[in-house]
């Protein structure tokens, strides 16, 4: 199985962490950087290879991983010298990709069971797989909605629930196709293409731990959390 990781962004939400560092390589506890928790966690999911897109700060984190040996992977790199959105990269990499693979964020903490998401993907036979967390948005304000300048109801500070892109994804290598590498790709525009498309994404509903760590905030939960749940995300370790 092979793993694409996105590790390319600026990382500007966490400033000043990332004025040196790569977010990828933020420190989580007092041993542990966001991406060894990464390649340790697919390399005991059964990942083999993997293929690192690097930009901002990227010669550190080749410096980092390496050949990605000492986690049992092969790792490879795949340079962005341009911003090219969220996709754009693979573009670039449609050709050295097999048919089915996994793509992720480099910031994501979680104990999703990557290899569940890339073999529910293959069965699927969606272009895409979304892997989707359950979050509640609590709104400060009371919401009103209108019709024609008069008010028809009225909620006092509701909470909303929605179901969000953890920022890991199964993705089959016919879906890039039609794209021009080189080109900047968002995951809003291949998401919004599909739809248009009428090819739906299929959704892989989590209910796990996830944090995001590209917020300020959850990155400081991680921090606070990361001893008490370290055997939960590092199985065997």
């Amino acid at each position: 199985m092979h793993a694409v990781i996105l590790a390319g962004g600026k990382g500007v939400r966490l400033r000043p962490y990332t004025t040196a560092l790569p977010k990828p390589l933020v420190p989580i506890g007092d041993q542990h950087a966001i991406l060894e928790i990464v390649l340790r966690q697919l390399s005991t999911a059964g990942f083999t290879t993997c293929t690192i897109a690097i930009g901002h700060l990227g010669e550190i984190i080749r410096a980092y991983v390496g050949d990605g040996s000492q986690w049992g992977l092969a790792v490879d790199y795949a340079t962005e010298e341009n911003p090219l959105g969220t996709m754009g990269p693979l573009l670039t990499l449609r050709d050295r990709l097999p048919e089915t693979f996994l793509v992720m964020n480099g910031d994501v903490l979680t104990d999703l069971d990557y290899a569940d998401v890339l073999r529910r993907h293959r069965e699927s036979g969606a272009p895409l797989t979304i892997a989707t967390y359950a979050r509640k948005v609590h709104i400060d304000f009371g919401v009103l909605t209108t019709d024609s300048s008069r008010v028809v109801a009225f909620t006092e500070k509701p909470s909303m629930d929605y179901r969000v892109s953890m920022g890991v994804y199964g993705l089959s290598r016919a879906t890039l196709e039609g794209y021009t590498p080189g080109l900047p790709l968002g995951f809003d525009e291949l998401v919004l293409d599909l739809l248009k498309a009428r090819n739906q994404p299929h959704a892989y509903d989590f209910d796990g731990y996830w944090l995001d760590i590209g917020r300020p905030d959850d990155y400081d939960r991680a921090n606070a959390e990361f001893t008490s749940r370290k055997s939960l995300l590092l199985k065997g370790a």
